[in-house]
């Protein structure tokens, strides 16, 4: 079992209320499709990540400027590296490419997923 820092609760609770424009369209016009079971700001070791699925063992992170930084690049591979280890798979998305090329980002999480968009749940 992927273990979890219980003091992040509260904080991946409030994340969930406020997700950004990006995360929110991801959600809301594709992954609540998917079928499988999605996780909003899932708590894993000391991190938040903002979308998991657990029978994939997949991250899907959605990325603000900020992390084109040094020290968040750095960061982020330091956050990948741990994630890897738990043979997790982090992809990673600008909030760019959301807005921009949301049928591209689309189209490679359903290949990583190894999903057609046939295999997507019609919402009611």
């Amino acid at each position: 079992m992927i273990p979890y820092n219980k003091k992040l609760v509260s904080n991946a609770q409030n994340l969930r209320k406020n997700m950004t424009p990006e995360e929110k369209h991801l959600w809301y016009d594709f992954l609540k499709r998917l079928p499988f079971n999605v996780r909003r700001q899932h708590n894993i070791e000391n991190y938040i990540v903002d979308f998991y699925i657990a029978e994939k063992k997949i991250v899907i992170e959605i990325d603000g400027r900020q992390h084109s930084t040094p020290e968040h690049k750095e960061s982020d591979r330091q956050r990948d590296s741990a994630l890897s280890s738990w043979n997790i798979t982090v992809l990673r998305y600008s909030n760019d490419s959301i807005r921009n090329n949301f049928n591209a980002v689309v189209a490679d999480i359903l290949k990583n997923l190894e999903l057609t968009l046939d295999d997507l749940k019609t919402l009611r």
